[in-house]
């Protein structure tokens, strides 16, 4: 028997006496026959297709224990909770929670074998002596769980993600396994790139929710969009989740639906711990018929019986939008994912992206305060030296980092590499790259813009903008209802570069041909992101080019 059967015969006996499944999914079946082949593998997959299995699995059949990276202490304990159930191994947590012991007896178990899977959140790699304990424990797999926040956080907030890559690679690049159940085209390549995955294979599983119904009302005043929601949750189905953008907007509209005799809890990353959790316990045994909440809720959480996800306000990307209202009907029934859409709310993204502009002096200051500093030094101290506010000082070091000027070691400390460029070039290329990235993210706040305003049908938009082809209206929301979706596609003449092509456009450099809407293109460019484009100018004038 070849290797490859024998392992798919140990891989469906394992499936179904010890994890319970009657038969894997495809993906399921070709992410972890990767990981056995010895390939680094992305696993790009709906909510509730099952992505914890692949590792579960791939665990039981490799030599050596799992890390698992998960964001949420929350997370990391209902994981936990999940392979004890199953009793397929010891796991445990790496976290704030533990006290110093036993912490410490965690890592021993570890070492000593007694433990096959661990659980931890990414700053926790900051710590040398834990990284070097996990390194004894000389892991088979290292697992980057919810990876889109890799892209989606670790440019800002936690840049402890982008940082994943140097870990790896301290633990003696361990297969990787990176888990996401949304991820268009670049944030895929990103999160490639800065796990910096070795012969890696993608797997994509279907986008398509198919029953989830979809829709957008638009208004034009505050007070009437606010209404409209409260009149729509009221006579909605439950439970059910509203998304809103801030913490005012959670508390205010959860004490409205109360006030119509709505059970509804608030949840927000301002309450105390305790006061989330009491939230979140509530919803989830039906104690509570609605959840509103900024988007610190959801990651994780496994309600099948989610019959809406409405929107307040307009989420920052299609990506997050298509990642929160995939929470709705886990357990096939349908469900409804409406947006309340009033174009001013706009704005606070747009205005967000303007806002922390990276200036290449202050890049060239940072950089000549590491150089001469001559060893390794806390991005902490380095803050107290240059009083620069913490968000833009790790933007600067990332830059820095990905020209080489500087090293951001596993351990967060940051050193001068040998030989760097030229500090004015690499401070004149870091502020490109900067405003690069702003463009970049501007283009997303466009497209989820184009999703609320689109005149099409919306399951086609969706999907093309994750790469899928959607050929005909899916006649599953309001503008397929409506009448207003295309029935046919155009034809292949009227596209002059087939879907996914790679394309050279003459100002904006090189990009991928995403989908077609009618008239119009959609590109998305290296340097400036999404660009809509008019297919008749493109041909008339010669705009774009096969590369």
């Amino acid at each position: 028997m070849s290797t490859k059967r024998k392992d798919a015969w140990r891989l469906r006996r394992i499936a179904q006496e010890k994890l319970g499944y009657e038969s894997l999914r495809p993906g399921q079946q070709s992410a972890i026959q990767s990981l056995l082949d010895g390939h680094d593998t992305l696993a790009v997959m709906p909510t509730g297709s099952g992505k914890s299995m692949i590792y579960q699995a791939a665990s039981l059949l490799l030599d050596g224990p799992t890390i698992v990276v998960s964001p949420l202490i929350a997370l990391q304990y209902d994981q936990v909770g999940s392979i004890e159930e199953q009793n397929i191994g010891g796991a445990a947590v790496l976290n704030s929670t533990l006290g110093a012991a036993e912490f410490q007896e965690t890592l021993d178990a570890l070492k000593e074998g007694k433990l096959e899977f661990v659980f931890l959140a990414p700053e926790q790699f900051n710590h040398e002596e834990t990284l070097e304990q996990l390194h004894a424990a000389k892991p088979s797999l290292f697992v980057v769980d919810e990876a889109h926040c890799i892209s989606e956080w670790g440019h800002d907030f936690r840049p402890e993600y982008l940082r994943l890559g140097a870990v790896i690679e301290e633990l003696g690049h361990p297969r990787v396994l990176a888990l996401t159940a949304t991820a268009s085209l670049p944030v895929r390549e990103e999160i490639l790139e800065r796990l910096d995955m070795q012969n890696p294979r993608v797997v994509v599983q279907g986008f398509d929710r198919p029953n989830i119904w979809l829709g957008v009302e638009t208004f034009y005043d505050e007070a009437e969009k606010k209404g409209a929601l409260i009149d729509r949750v009221n006579g909605a189905d439950k439970p059910g989740i509203v998304y809103v953008s801030t913490r005012k907007h959670a508390e205010e509209i959860a004490a409205l639906l109360c006030e119509r005799g709505v059970k509804a809890v608030f949840y927000h990353a301002g309450m105390k711990a305790k006061d989330r959790e009491a939230a979140q316990e509530g919803f989830m045994q039906d104690e509570a018929e609605v959840i509103v909440a900024t988007t610190a809720f959801g990651m994780g959480v496994n309600k099948e019986n989610v019959r809406f996800v409405f929107h307040y306000d307009i989420s920052d990307s299609v990506d997050s939008y298509y990642q929160e209202i995939g929470r709705a009907g886990r357990d096939g029934e349908r469900a409804d994912a409406i947006l309340f859409y009033c174009s001013k709310d706009l704005a606070i993204h747009r205005f967000l992206t303007g806002s922390g502009k990276v200036d290449a002096d202050e890049v060239e200051l940072v950089a000549k305060v590491i150089l001469e500093h001559k060893k390794a030094i806390d991005p902490l101290r380095l803050r107290e030296i240059l009083d620069i506010p913490q968000t833009r000082l790790m933007q600067v070091l990332s830059y820095l980092e990905e020209l080489h000027v500087i090293e951001i070691q596993s351990n967060g400390n940051v050193v001068a590499c040998d030989n760097p460029p030229d500090l004015d070039e690499a401070a004149e290329e870091s502020a490109r790259l900067h405003e690069s990235r702003r463009q970049f993210v501007r283009s997303r706040i466009e497209m989820i813009r184009g999703y609320a305003e689109l005149q099409d049908c919306r399951r086609k938009y969706l999907l093309n903008y994750f790469g899928e082809e959607l050929n005909e209206p899916c006649g599953f929301c309001d503008n397929c209802d409506a009448g207003l979706s295309a029935s046919v596609e155009a034809g292949a003449e009227g596209k002059p570069f087939p879907l996914n092509s790679h394309v050279k456009h003459t100002a904006w450099g090189e990009g991928v041909v995403m989908r077609y809407e009618g008239e119009k293109m959609v590109v998305l460019f290296e340097e400036v992101g999404y660009k809509t484009l008019s297919i008749d100018i493109v041909k008339e004038r010669g705009l774009l080019a096969f590369l």
